[in-house]
């Protein structure tokens, strides 16, 4: 995994108060070429780095998903 000490992390203005919500730094990209996302309940736990792509790929599912509910 790279090092992630860098990581500005940002949580979702569309997030809840329920704790289901993650957690994205995507102030990496240009310094190690990935989004990082975690679970904001357990910020010292398990991270997930996906590239740019897979990052933009994600978020237009999830657009093309609300779109058709």
């Amino acid at each position: 995994m790279n090092d992630l000490a860098g990581a500005v992390w940002r949580t979702s203005s569309r997030s809840n108060d329920q704790g289901l919500c993650v957690e994205v730094a995507d102030n990496l990209v240009d310094v190690l070429g990935v989004v990082a996302v975690r679970d904001s309940k357990d910020r010292s736990g398990p991270t997930l780095a996906v590239s740019p792509v897979e990052w933009t790929a994600f978020l237009r599912a999830i657009q093309v998903d609300r779109l058709r509910s």
